[in-house]
């Protein structure tokens, strides 16, 4: 049994919505996390997101972000709020996320096409000002969250956990731009395919924990899952762990800027 530690970077996980995040922080070590791209979703979350880069600095590094689940509570003076937040932190920041567009019926019940697309605008616009990369959510909106980036002007961005079209893929990957696999790796179709077709230098591992996983046994993710994503990718791309550990880690010390 393979039980060699890897250098990991857990490039995508919401920090602030861990429970017992000093055991989930050690638990993380032991298995090789050297790094952690904390995500934010909208102010309080972001300030969560800066008082942990805070506690566990040189382990923990903060991204600002606005969430489009998160739109459907703000209104205008909540969003100004929000967008100039980000700007005043920016600095801390290694990056901008998590941000962009939610095209389920669920989430555009209560934040519209336009309404999203006019936020993702006004945050883009702040990531390329400061040139920050970009932590980007693209469910069902994949074509649009990609043209959107691209017409932006950010030179440096991550779709996290990519289940979409193969045509836009190719157009992420050929715009220099990196996708991250997460532990679904081991199970969901769309997911593997999009790991498959991504060269390795354009792949970043990520749990998004705590989010849950699995299909027959679910379980609540940990940075530590990290692992999980992986051995997925491995498997899909039939390399050795140690080769895909290394590339991944490189790539998320080049996006996002960090020295471990």
């Amino acid at each position: 049994m393979n039980t060699e530690v890897y250098r990991l970077v857990d490039s995508h996980a919401h920090l602030d919505e861990i429970e017992g995040i000093d055991r989930a922080i050690e638990d993380a070590k032991q298995v090789g996390v050297m790094a952690i791209v904390a995500v934010g979703q909208d102010y309080k979350s972001n300030l969560k997101v800066l008082e942990l880069s805070g506690r566990y600095s040189g382990l923990v590094y903060p991204a600002l972000g606005l969430h489009p689940w998160n739109l459907g509570e703000m209104d205008a003076a909540g969003l100004a709020l929000n967008l100039s937040f980000i700007e005043e932190n920016i600095g801390k920041a290694v990056a901008v996320g998590e941000v962009g567009m939610d095209y389920h019926k669920k989430v555009k019940a209560v934040a519209g096409k336009e309404r999203q697309i006019g936020a993702f605008k006004s945050v883009l616009a702040l990531a390329a000002r400061y040139d920050k990369p970009v932590s980007v959510h693209s469910r069902y909106s994949w074509r649009d969250c990609f043209d959107i980036v691209k017409e932006s002007g950010v030179r440096k961005a991550v779709f996290h956990w990519y289940t979409g079209f193969s045509s836009v893929l190719r157009e992420i990957i050929a715009g220099g731009y990196f996708i991250s696999a997460t532990p679904a790796g081991e199970y969901h179709d769309e997911h593997r395919r999009a790991i498959k077709e991504t060269p390795l230098e354009s792949l970043l591992l990520e749990t998004d924990s705590p989010v849950s996983y699995g299909r027959e046994t679910r379980y609540e993710s940990r940075p530590s899952d990290i692992v999980r994503s992986l051995k997925a990718v491995a498997r899909i791309k039939g390399l050795d762990e140690g080769i895909v550990a290394e590339r991944t880690t490189d790539n998320a010390i080049n996006l996002f800027d960090i020295t471990i």
